[in-house]
């Protein structure tokens, strides 16, 4: 077997001991293959969200700042959830949807296929980022609970990730969620 001598010359003790290489590198395989496959998986496990805080830079005047029309959805409450369109902090259009769940499949797992459907059509009549060349997306705010369970806080993004827009980076052409989502939590 492969070993390392590690051990001096002299003294009443022998300190000779083999350090076995062969079972210390498949343990290093096994690491950095581990290490390899759980990379790959945690991109996939990611949501697409941020939480800046609205708002202009401090350094631009007052004047020049464009208000653009962004969607909040509020889930705050069991019996529905409330679509508020903004611009800037004036309130242009406020719809009330129904919060009922679609179970899917066994794992118990479900979505809101009433909020999905209702998004995207307020997109398509108010979105304000639709061409595929346009670098920006529509912002949405999501206002929740601090007691909201994170299932239905998923349900409602991916309802939110309902709306597909194309997108054109480096001469390639996606589909992408219209929305980018940020979080206002009380």
């Amino acid at each position: 077997m492969a070993g390392i001598d590690v051990g001096g010359h002299g003294g009443k003790r022998s300190t000779n001991h083999e350090i076995p290489l062969i079972p210390f590198i498949d343990f290093l395989l096994c690491l950095v293959a581990f290490l390899l496959v759980t990379a790959v998986w945690s991109q996939m496990a990611r949501i697409n969200a941020d939480a800046r805080v609205p708002g202009p830079p401090k350094d631009t005047p007052p004047d020049e700042i464009k208000k653009e029309k962004q969607l909040h959805v509020e889930m705050k409450g069991d019996r529905k959830f409330q679509l508020i369109w903004k611009e800037g902090t004036t309130v242009v259009n406020t719809i009330d949807v129904p919060r009922k769940k679609m179970n899917v499949g066994e794992s118990g797992d479900f979505k809101y296929p009433e909020l999905a459907e209702k998004i995207s059509t307020e997109w398509k009549a108010n979105g304000s980022h639709r061409a595929a060349s346009d670098p920006k997306f529509d912002q949405c705010t999501l206002h929740t609970d601090n007691s909201t369970p994170f299932q239905d806080v998923i349900a409602v993004i991916d309802a939110i990730y309902t709306p597909q827009r194309d997108f054109t980076f480096a001469g390639q052409t996606e589909k992408m969620p219209a929305f980018n989502v940020t979080f206002a939590v009380n």
